[in-house]
C-alpha cells in the first residue's frame, strides 16, 4: 500500500464515521494547523482557539469573500465544527491531544457571519 492509498483510506474512514464533513474539511484543518505551526518561532502545542483562528485566516486567504460558503459546503458551519473535525482525527490517530484539550475549546471562538461577512477585511484584498 502506498502512502497515497493509506491517506485515502484514512480519509474514507473519517468520512464514514463523520459523514457530515466533506473529506476536504479534514485536509483543510490539517493545512491550517501546519500554517499556524509554521508561523511560530518554535514548534509547540496549538490551542483550539489558535487553530480555529488559523482556519479562519487560511480560509480568508485562499477563498476571500467565498470563505464561509466553501467551509459550509464542507460541513463547517461554526467554530465547534473545527473541534469536531480535530477530535475525529484524534480518535483516528492522525492527531494527538494533550491533557486538558477538549471539544469545548472550539465553542464560540468567533461567529461565522461576523468573521466572514460583516467584518470581512476588504482593504486586505488586492
Amino acid at each position: 500500500m502506498t502512502e497515497l492509498q493509506f491517506a485515502a483510506d484514512v480519509l474514507d474512514q473519517l468520512q464514514e464515521r463523520n459523514p457530515r464533513f466533506h473529506t476536504r474539511s479534514y485536509l483543510f484543518v490539517l493545512q491550517a494547523l501546519h500554517s499556524v505551526i509554521r508561523s511560530l518561532d518554535e514548534p509547540r502545542h496549538i490551542s483550539g482557539r489558535e487553530l480555529t483562528e488559523g482556519v479562519r485566516e487560511l480560509a480568508l486567504g485562499q477563498y476571500g469573500p467565498l470563505a464561509r460558503t466553501v467551509l459550509e459546503h464542507w460541513g463547517i458551519h461554526e467554530t465547534e465544527d473545527v473541534g469536531r473535525i480535530v477530535f475525529a482525527m484524534v480518535e483516528q490517530g492522525i492527531l494527538i491531544k494533550q491533557e486538558g484539550d477538549q471539544p469545548e475549546d472550539f465553542v464560540d471562538v468567533f461567529d461565522f457571519e461576523e468573521a466572514f461577512e460583516l467584518n470581512y477585511p476588504w482593504e486586505a484584498r488586492p
